[in-house]
């Protein structure tokens, strides 16, 4: 499936850290950053989500939540949630069914090597559920100020 601007965003109802389940319907009425990064604990997720756990007070203001998701395991989002004291829901796609409605579970290649990986995308979704913006193949440098920035003209 291609997500495209102005689509419903699909739903999902998958497993957090914590223990906890997210689904997508529940968050209905309020602003949504949903970001998709490969994988916890790496150098660029990282910063991705030290940099939207930053500017969490600003987005909040803004009536938006943020959510992130990967193919982690609960158990190692929660070690990652810990470690760099991170105050929004980490979801586990351990199945990667959400990633690949999303079509965000992709072939990718490094150094000459193909394998299936998560593309890091970000997805502003409005307070209707629609999705209002797409970044794809994000640079973790600036990204969430740009996501900010764009919650704020929503």
């Amino acid at each position: 499936m291609s997500l495209k601007e102005g689509d419903l965003a699909p739903d999902f109802n998958l497993p957090t850290d914590g223990g906890g389940s997210l689904a997508l319907s529940s968050l209905r009425g309020r602003k949504l950053v949903l970001y998709a990064y490969p994988k916890d604990d790496t150098e660029s997720c990282t910063k991705e989500a030290i940099s939207f756990n930053g500017l969490r007070k600003e987005f909040a203001a803004a009536g938006t939540e943020i959510v992130g998701i990967s193919p982690d395991p609960v158990k190692r989002h929660d070690r990652f949630k810990k470690k760099y004291d991170l105050a929004f829901p980490l979801v586990a796609d351990e199945t990667r069914t959400m990633l690949e409605v999303y079509g965000l579970w992709v072939e990718k290649s490094m150094y000459g090597r193909k394998y299936m990986g998560v593309e890091r995308t970000t997805f502003l979704i409005d307070k209707d559920g629609r999705i209002a913006r797409i970044w794809s193949k994000v640079k973790v440098a600036g990204h969430a100020e740009e996501v900010l920035a764009a919650v704020r003209a929503l």
